[in-house]
């Protein structure tokens, strides 16, 4: 088994409907732990570090959804669809229970999935995200969007999203985007097609609905949400307020970080989730910082 996510090979497996869906895992043994990207991702938007950090002593499996990156088919435009693609994916690995790490987008996908299959999912990383219908959610602030949404993307500007105006989130920021992309084989691009399906689904997610907001309460799994504490892409107060609605779930807010907090602090934050997904469920409560 491959050790090391930056020499993982692209692997695909075919889905029941049809598709062929790419892949990389790294690690063994324990539960499976499956990632779900952020908008407009693939599989060379993870760190490196910070999922061989997570694979220590677990199998991890990154891989593009639906007409993303290497995979097959068309990107859907809504978050539901999206996840029971997702099911269709861990279905056709044959795994029977899995840990899911959701970012940002991915984040929304992993929702929906513990909600559609709850038997699927035994425990739940929600990072940078927030509850579907919450006020204040309807798109993203316009330099947000402006950075990352147009035709070809800027490093620059994704820095200023990702990581904070600090010397030393900037250059965590650059040394991330560094190991992201030295490897011998790249993932495919994303599509305009896929940009404009993603965002479709996160401008339907966040179209204020409080009743929406009741959902999330029928997730009963543990749950442990996260969020860089200047983030400008899913604002932290939307963590507390997901955090809050879940039951018993976990809130842990980083310093000086913004959507990218989960690679500026990857040893970290890889810590607090292998110490989450390890914990014994009799420890199960809720915590904030």
């Amino acid at each position: 088994m491959v050790q090391s996510y930056t020499e993982a090979p692209i692997s695909k497996v075919t889905a029941a409907g049809g598709v062929e869906y790419a892949y990389r895992e790294v690690g063994e043994g324990g539960v499976p732990l499956v990632l779900l990207v952020h908008f407009r991702g693939n599989l060379d938007n993870w760190d490196p570090a910070l999922v061989d950090a997570l694979a220590r002593g677990r199998r991890v499996i990154a891989f593009d959804n639906t007409g993303v990156g290497g995979s097959g088919g068309t990107t859907p435009g809504t978050v539901a669809q999206m996840a029971v693609d997702a099911i269709a994916f861990i279905d056709a690995l044959e795994l029977g229970q899995v840990d899911v790490l959701g970012f940002s987008l991915g984040s929304f996908v992993a929702q929906e999935i513990t909600l559609i299959r709850p038997a699927l999912v035994r425990r739940l990383v929600l990072a940078s995200s927030a509850p579907q219908g919450a006020p204040g959610m309807h798109g993203w602030a316009q330099w947000v969007i402006d950075s990352v949404g147009q035709v070809r993307t800027d490093p620059a500007k994704m820095l200023d999203v990702f990581y904070t105006r600090s010397a030393e989130s900037r250059k965590s920021g650059e040394a991330a985007l560094g190991r992201m992309f030295t490897r011998g084989e790249l993932d495919t691009p994303t599509t305009w097609q896929t940009r404009q399906a993603q965002y479709d689904a996160v401008c339907a997610w966040g179209i204020p609905n409080v009743g929406l907001l009741e959902r999330v309460t029928a997730i009963q799994v543990p749950v442990f949400v996260a969020n860089g504490d200047s983030d400008p892409m899913i604002l932290p107060r939307y963590s507390h307020l997901l955090a809050g609605l879940i039951p018993g779930a976990e809130l842990r807010i980083y310093p000086d970080a913004a959507h990218g907090f989960l690679f500026q602090h990857h040893e970290e934050f890889a810590a607090d989730v292998t110490r989450f997904l390890a914990r014994p469920q009799a420890a199960e409560g809720n915590d904030a910082a």
